[in-house]
Order: structure tokens, then sequence, then C-alpha cells
């Protein structure tokens, strides 16, 4: 059995055929030996298939496992002994058999001599009778079904190694072809043989513009970009491969002990996925565009674009770029106020009367920024009614898209970008360009559009820069909110965490109320050289997307409460201080997979070195004012001693009032300013002590 089938065995890959002229992989899962057949599998739109192949058919497309041991071809060849016929008995010497001429050769045979009868006896002699011939023995008969057979072997053998030869000529030319379309010279020619083979396999249906709309309270779903220039001139792999409308495949290129490559093919299934042929309106039709009309319905709306920098979010949410030039009109941002203005003029909005307004800022290390206003530096406040107020925050009405146009533009030109560890152009801030409808001058909804800054930045949490460890520390903790709160948006849970970061405490009203909806477009790059950074993109996103709700746990959280929650989460981390800590906590607990206890205890040290730096600030800006005021009132002190006859006890009395009260705010002032700088302290042994665990994979 091991000469017929050669190297095949139970657990290979080989090629197959299909009936439709397709070939790709299969796995060998039995061997018949009765019919020289094998029984092979593949899976196919997440099924099972398999099918019975001849060996021929095997071996054509798979030379590799054929047979190598070669059999005698010639039919000329001599037989074995055993395998020569016997056609009667062999006389013995001196029988009268061998008085006749037909067993001469038999007599000469064995040996014996005998002298040749004379022509005229001969002559004279009757012919000899006719002999009848004798039945073969059963040896005999056994001998000769032997050489036939054999003589069929060497047939089939002839016809195999002919075919064999057909295989190897064609798979010569295969070689060749494909040396000719890829350069064999690629440093990872052999991976990109192996993805090339796994996606002749699949069959693909991608998402088109005739798919339906699916109505979601939260989408998420995933787009890839094509390789850029960069990536092609270094010779990167595309390692993304979208098969259909909800799946996305990344081939992780992985190597085993003996330092043999193989593939790691891991699949993901989102709402929608979009591949590198889809433009940013195929994108805005599925994602934000069903968004639009909740905002029109007293409703709140979210979508924000999140992944690695140079994974196309700006050009996602901004718009299509031409070098360093970017065309507005063609983002997410412009064509969601296009759609606005296109609903206003509906009847049944028209006559609401409704205003149309947006904002633009950024938030940059736990900080609010104006981007309308000349970047101006804001407070983020919760009023007496728990409603979180951006206090200075300018709001633009806008009449038109182009309007909105202009704003974006102002915006994008002032945002904070800077060098990271990945990219050397990396968004460093998360850009916020809100549309807000107003009736009579109160919100009637609002459309929260957000571009992230890239997620590789959260990992530059210990670096020896203490800005840099600032904003990882503060995209680390802001992204891990964000999924939280979109993930209690989805079960309904009766606490929300938005206190934990900046990003998701401006955006609470996005996350409360039952006419909220979100979206989330993670972007993702193709290149090989990128796919660490994709996976962790990925399974971020897939996070999110784990909404099913079993009703029971649902029931059970809603009678349990927040309260039982903090209760554990105080007796392991210790009592809580403050709003932002116990969110901060909760937070680190649902996540604690990926947060170690010392990312905690420095995520802590950053947070309470923020709210202080904000406190110092605004006391030191305090004590400023009170000092323009203490200079007036010095001066007509001063002024007053001019007199001859000024008043000495007045003068004493008042000038004692000033210093007393220039000593008591110096003195609160100068020991904020310590404990400041001992919390700073704190924030560096802290981010000496983290040992970030990696993501588990999902």
């Amino acid at each position: 059995m091991a000469g017929i089938f050669g190297k095949i065995f139970v657990g290979i890959y080989v090629e197959i055929k299909r009936s439709d002229g397709r070939i790709h992989q299969a796995m060998v899962t039995s061997l018949h030996e009765d019919n020289e057949s094998v029984t092979v599998e593949w899976i196919e739109n997440g099924d099972t298939k398999g099918k019975e192949i001849d060996l021929e058919s095997i071996f054509a497309l798979n030379p590799d496992v054929a047979p190598d041991d070669e059999i005698p071809q010639s039919p000329e060849a001599p037989l074995p002994p055993s395998s020569v016929a016997k056609t009667s008995k062999v006389p013995k010497v001196g029988s009268p058999d061998l008085d006749y001429p037909g067993f001469c050769s038999s007599a000469a045979a064995v040996g014996t001599t005998r002298a040749r009868p004379s022509q005229h006896s001969q002559a004279a002699e009757p012919p000899p009778p006719a002999i009848a011939p004798q039945p073969a023995p059963k040896e005999t008969l056994i001998q000769q079904q032997n050489a036939r057979r054999k003589s069929n072997c060497v047939k089939e053998v002839e016809k195999l190694q002919e075919k064999r030869e057909k295989r190897r000529l064609q798979q010569q030319e295969l070689r060749e072809k494909r040396a000719q379309e890829v350069d064999v010279n690629l440093p990872n020619y052999e991976i990109m043989c192996m993805i090339r083979d796994f996606r002749a396999s699949l069959d693909y249906r991608p998402l088109t513009t005739n798919d339906l709309i699916e109505e979601h309270r939260i989408c998420v779903c995933v787009r890839a970009r094509p390789l850029n220039k960069k990536e092609l001139t270094a010779k990167d792999l595309d390692v993304i491969t979208i098969p259909s409308k909800d799946v996305v495949m990344v081939h992780e290129p992985k190597q085993k002990v003996d330092l043999t490559r193989y593939l790691e093919n891991q699949t993901f299934r989102f709402d929608y996925a979009f591949d590198e042929n889809s433009t940013n309106e195929m994108v805005y039709r599925f994602t934000a565009q069903p968004l639009v009309e909740t905002i029109f319905e007293r409703g709140m709306a979210t979508c924000f674009a999140y992944g690695q920098t140079g994974s196309g979010k700006t050009h996602t949410m901004g718009g299509d770029f031409s070098g360093k030039n970017q065309d507005c009109s063609k983002g997410i941002y412009a064509l969601s106020a296009r759609d606005v203005f296109l609903m206003l003029k509906k009847p049944n909005y028209k006559k609401l009367d409704l205003q149309v307004f947006a904002t633009f800022f950024e938030i940059y290390s736990g900080k609010v920024f104006d981007l309308l206003n000349r970047k101006a530096k804001l407070r983020v406040l919760e009023d007496g009614k728990q409603q979180v107020q951006v206090v200075g925050l300018q709001e633009r009405e806008v009449k038109c898209t182009e309007d909105v146009l202009k704003l974006i533009e102002m915006g994008n030109s002032c945002r904070t970008s800077g060098q990271t560890s990945a990219n050397a152009h990396s968004s460093r801030s998360h850009a916020v360009f809100q549309i807000i409808l107003r009736r009579r001058g109160k919100m009637h909804g609002k459309f929260s559009l957000i571009d992230l800054a890239g997620n590789e930045r959260g990992a530059d949490t210990s670096s020896a820069d203490r800005q840099t460890r600032l904003e990882g520390a503060e995209i680390n903790k802001s992204l891990l909110a964000l999924k939280e709160c979109i993930r209690a948006l989805g079960r309904n849970k009766p606490h929300t965490p938005f206190r934990a970061s900046k990003l998701t405490q401006v955006l609470r009203d996005s996350f409360i109320g039952e006419n909220s909806r979100t979206c989330m477009i993670a972007t993702i790059s193709p290149g090989m050289a990128s796919c660490e950074n994709t996976l962790n993109t990925l399974r971020y996103a897939n996070r999110v997307k784990e909404l099913a709700v079993d009703p029971a746990a649902v029931l059970e959280s809603r009678q349990g409460g927040h309260i039982n929650q903090l209760e554990v989460l105080e007796a392991q981390w210790g009592v809580g201080s403050s709003p932002q800590r116990d969110d901060l906590k909760l937070l680190c607990e649902q996540n604690e997979e990926e947060v170690s206890p010392q990312l905690f205890t420095f995520h802590e040290a950053v947070s309470q070195l923020v709210e202080m730096e904000e406190q110092v600030l605004e006391d030191h800006r305090v004590v400023f004012q009170e000092s323009i005021r203490w200079l007036e009132d010095e001066k007509v002190l001063l002024e007053m001693t001019e007199e001859v006859d000024y008043d000495v006890e007045s003068y004493a009395t008042q000038l004692e009032q000033i210093l007393d009260q220039k000593i008591d705010i110096l003195t609160e002032l100068r020991d904020k300013v310590k404990s400041f700088r001992c919390t700073l302290q704190e924030e560096e042994q802290a981010s000496k002590q983290i040992t970030p665990k990696r993501p588990r994979a999902l």
C-alpha cells in the first residue's frame, strides 16, 4: 500500500481540482487501497466539504507525493525462474520418447547424445503418431497466472511512469509561469505563496451596494485599506483577506521550532467588512448614514474611527488625501453634514424650525482644546443636574455643507500630532466633531464624529519621556473606557464608567438614553509589518461587539445595581475617594486581562497628576489675579504716605492685612505645588513598575 500511495498519508494537505476548474488545497482524511483513491476535506463558507479522488488526479497536481521507487520498465526484462511456464514433462535419458524427432531439443537439454538416423531409414519409417497434450499440473497453472499478472503490473507501471513524467513537465511549466509573475527572490516569497494558495480555495462574496442595511443600536465594522507606496516599496505583503461582507481574515506568519514557516489564519466576524476597493461613500452608507435620522428623532448618535496610525482613520472621517492635501468633501464629517441639511428640507422636519451648529475640539493628555477658537484650553465640569458641560466651547452655526467644510479644514490645521514608536506622524489626540440640532435654543439632537488617536500610542506608557507617557496613558485609558461605555450601552447596564477618561466624560450623553446609537469603524493596515497592531485592533473591535445579551443576566445586573459592583471593587482595590477613581477601578476590574495591578497604579497616579495639575494652575491663576489687586492696594497705600499728615496707624493696619492675605494664599499655593511635585515623582516611580499584560487571543 505504501508503494501505491507514495508519500500520501492522512493529515497532509494536497491540491485538488474542482468540477468548475478551481484548484485549491484540501486535507487527506482517509486512504482507500481497494480502488486506489483518497478522501479529502476542506472548509468553504464555514462548512466542511469533502470528496473522493483517484490517485492519478492527486499525483497529477501533487508530484511531490507520487511514488519514488522505480520498477523495471522494459517487457524484455528477464523474469524470475519460477515464472517460466512448463508445457510438458521432460523425458528421462533412454526413454522411448527420445526416439521421436520432436523431442531432440529436450534430449539435448538434459545432455543426452544420439546418432542421427540415416536418410533412408527416415524416409522408410512412417511418421510418428500425434501425441495428445498432457494436462498441466496445478503448480504449472499457478505459475502461468503469476506470469500474466506480472505482465499486467509492468504495463501499469509504464502507464504510471508516463503520467508521472507528464505531471512533472506540467509542474515545471507552472513553476516557470509563477516565477515570471512574481519575483522568487522576495524576502517573504514562501509566505506569499501560502497566502495565495489559501485565497484560491475561498469563495468570495464581498459587500456591495445592493446589500441590505441592517439596523443596529451598536454597529461594529472593519475597513482595510490597500497597500500604500511605502509598503509597496518595502515589498511588504498583504496579509488581510475579506472573503465576504462580514468576515475578516488575518494570515499571521508563524515559525516552528525547526524554523519551518507556516500561516495561522485568524478569522473575525463583524456587522460589515469593507475591503480595499470600498470607497468612503460606501463606508458612510452602511455606518454613519443610518445614524443621521437618529438626531432628528431627539436622539444621540456617535460614530468613531479606531485603529493604528496610518490605517485610514483620518482618511475615512476627514476625506481623501492627495499627497498632503485633503479633500474634506469626501469624508464622513462632510457626508453627514450633507444629509443633515437634506433632512432639514423634509416636510416632517422642516416644521420643527431647527438650527444646525457645529463644534470641533480635541482631547490631548486628558485636556480639552477648542480647535475653532485658537486652541483655547477648556474645562470639563458637571453641573448640579450631573450634566457634563465643556465650559467655553464655541458652537458655530452652519447654514450649508460648505460652512462645515471650512470648519473642518480650520480644525484639522491645528490638531496635535507628533512622532511615535510606530509612526513618524501619529495622531496624538482624539478629534471630536459634533453636529448639534437646536430648537429654540434647546438641544434637540447631537451627532458626535470622532477620529481617535492611533491605538499604538497606548503602548507608550513606559517611555522615559513623561509627556509621551502621559499621552499613552490617556489614550490607553480612554480607549478602554470607550469600549466599556459602549458595552454598557448595548447591555443596558445600570452604570456606565464614563468618568474614567475625559473622552467618555464629554461623550456621556451619547451613552445614556433609549434613543442612543453608536457605530465603530475599525481601520486596519494590510501589511505584514503591521500584523500585530492589526490583530490588536480587531480584538478590541471584537470585544466591543460581544453584545449577545442573556435576559437573565440583564435582570440580575439591574437587581444587583452598581453599588454591589463598587463594594466588590472597594474590597479589592481599597476605598474609593472620588467618582473618577471609582470608575477607574471599575474599568480596570473589567479589563483585568489587559490591565495589570502595576498599570492600574500608574493610571491612578496619572489621573491624580492631571487633577492636581488643573488645581495648581487654577490656584495660580487666582493668585495672579489677587496679586494685581494687591499691587493696586499697595500703590494707594504708598501714595497715602506722601501726604504730610497721613494716618500712620491706618497705613500699618491695611498693609498688615494685605501681607496676611498674601501669606495665606501663597502658603496654600506653595503647599499644593509641593504635593504636585510629590505626585510627579509618584508617577515616575509607577511608570518604572509597569508590567502590562498582553491581551489574550480571541
